[in-house]
């Protein structure tokens, strides 16, 4: 006799983070983690591609006043998520890399870039996105 589904042991969901969503989360003072815990309703882990923390510490070093100090908070933010190094030949964008990496992984990816989320969507790989500037939500099934 099989165990029932519910008995099942499943791994964190690994949910991939974009530059954006960590702006998004900032500006409207969301709790990404009490958030997530209450949408997927499982252990998840937050990861931080390569090219997003490059993404960040560009845009911290030479973006405007106000996006320089967006950019070192979600910095010091992401240093709480799980690293992962990313192979980036120039020709890709850091769209291009999540959007290769959540396809491999069948990654969720956070996000609330309108072009990327259509990607994404595109390719069936479900993106979480904050709705009403209150909440997060999910398109897709995990």
């Amino acid at each position: 006799m099989s165990a029932p589904a519910q008995a099942v042991q499943r791994g964190p969901v690994r949910v991939i983070v974009d530059t954006n969503a960590l702006f998004v989360v900032l500006q409207f003072r969301v709790d990404i983690v009490r958030e997530l815990e209450s949408l997927l309703n499982r252990r998840f882990e937050l990861i931080l591609l390569s090219p997003v923390r490059h993404e960040l510490e560009l845009l911290a070093k030479d973006g405007s006043l106000k996006t320089r100090k967006m950019a070192s908070y979600a910095l010091k933010l992401a240093g709480e998520f799980t690293f992962f190094s990313v192979p980036n030949d120039d020709s890709k964008t850091v769209d291009d890399l999540i959007v290769k990496v959540a396809s491999n992984w069948k990654a969720p990816v956070f996000t609330n870039d309108s072009q990327l989320r259509k990607r994404l969507r595109d390719i069936s790989v479900p993106v979480i996105y904050l709705r009403q500037k209150s909440r997060l939500e999910i398109n897709g099934m995990i």
